[in-house]
């Protein structure tokens, strides 16, 4: 592909076949694409998807790619982490969680696949963290299953966000927090999401809720880790309303917020 914008592209396959391909649509905040191969062919060689899901830490990752330009590389590590956000990994502006691995992913496997021991597809290889090895990054290929049905239908993937920045509490951290005798906020000593900060203009921003805040429970369901938070907001619809419980010093509140589209910038 000569561009993110293309709207074809070619596909060359390791015997040295190439096809013409139509861009179905693309999702900028996962970085996924659904491509078409425009193809008469019945011997086309198909990868088996697995089920991201089941992969644990420890499991063997093989990645494929063309790295720096070599096609076929293949590397060979383990599964090192999983649920790793984008912002724990540099890049923000996406809406993924990634699986980490400690396979060899370098400039030109971006694209390619992250398989498992049996030879099934685990994840998308994306991205690699400047300046380190032995630690690359994939899409998990249930992310992909989720998204390329509506791009394959041409729609827009809707990422509903309510425009926090969050990092899990612990009763712990929060003493830490308490005892020290420079802290401008009272933390409550417990198990919890703390607001770290609020995007202008977000629905969080004009719904109440403020830098310090812990979440507990969000429409009845107890939240104690920041990926509790993510996954729900997640699973709702642009436009539904969210019961958010807070801790605020000394307070409990309930706030509600509506959820917005994210649009990357």
């Amino acid at each position: 592909m000569s561009s993110a914008d293309a709207d074809t592209v070619t596909i060359r396959l390791k015997d040295g076949r190439t096809y013409d391909a139509t861009v179905l649509g693309t999702d900028s905040l996962t970085d996924l694409a659904a491509v078409k191969i425009n193809v008469t062919d019945s011997d086309l060689p198909v990868a088996t998807l697995a089920d991201s899901d089941q992969v644990q830490v420890g499991d063997w990752a093989i990645a494929v790619g063309n790295t720096l330009g070599l096609d076929n590389t293949v590397t060979l590590g383990i599964v090192s982490t999983l649920n790793r956000s984008s912002a724990a990994v540099g890049i923000p502006d996406k809406r993924l969680d990634f699986i980490q691995t400690d396979a060899a992913i370098n400039p030109g496997n971006s694209g390619g696949p992250l398989l498992n021991a049996s030879g099934e597809v685990i994840g998308i290889n994306t991205a690699i963290r400047a300046n380190a090895s032995g630690i690359g990054f994939a899409i998990p290929i249930n992310k992909a299953k989720e998204i390329t049905p509506r791009l394959i239908r041409g729609e827009q993937v809707a990422h509903p966000y309510i425009g926090v920045q969050i990092a899990n509490l612990t009763p712990e951290l929060a003493k830490d927090n308490n005892d020290n005798p420079n802290s401008t906020v009272l933390l409550p000593e417990i198990d919890g999401v703390i607001i770290t900060g609020i995007i202008q203009d977000a629905p969080a921003a004009t719904s109440g809720l403020r830098r310090g805040d812990v979440v507990t429970n969000v429409d009845g369901t107890p939240i104690t880790k920041a990926q509790d938070l993510q996954n729900l907001v997640d699973q709702t619809e642009v436009g539904q309303t969210l019961t958010l419980t807070v801790r605020r010093g000394d307070r409990t509140l309930v706030i509600e917020v509506e959820t917005a589209n994210l649009q990357k910038n």
